[in-house]
């Protein structure tokens, strides 16, 4: 089973969120997620822009696939986690910590509430693992 820590939002799409204390939002793609890709290879970083709801921000590319990465809520990508540009395996080694991909300022802090909580996620990805 998978590691979901607790203190995070999570998405069908499996990217994880976490409010920080200035009310920004930092996120990543789950330790189920980096599992299934396999050895991260290369990082497409989201741009500094304003986003809705679900568009697709960046690629993370591994030995086996790409996959989209996407927006969890409208907002707008304030920092990209540069250190992935030279080691995009951060993501394997440490995707709740030094694995983030970026961070948003939110339009509508309203809408974490309606992503999935550690328990949903675990649910949901129950029959995967």
């Amino acid at each position: 089973m998978s590691y979901v820590p607790d203190n995070l939002k999570y998405t069908e799409s499996h990217e994880w969120i976490e409010t920080l204390e200035n009310g920004n939002v930092r996120i990543g793609i789950t330790e189920h997620a980096q599992s299934a890709l396999g050895d991260i290879v290369f990082v497409e970083l989201p741009e500094e822009d304003s986003y809705a709801t679900g568009d697709e921000c960046g690629v993370v590319e591994s030995v086996k696939t790409a996959s989209d990465i996407y927006t969890p809520i409208a907002g707008t990508i304030v920092a990209a986690n540069q250190a992935l540009e030279d080691t995009p395996e951060l993501i394997n080694e440490s995707p709740y910590d030094d694995g983030w991909i970026f961070e948003m300022e939110v339009d509508n802090a309203d809408d974490i509430a309606d992503l999935m909580s550690a328990e949903e996620y675990r649910n949901s990805i129950a029959d995967e693992d």
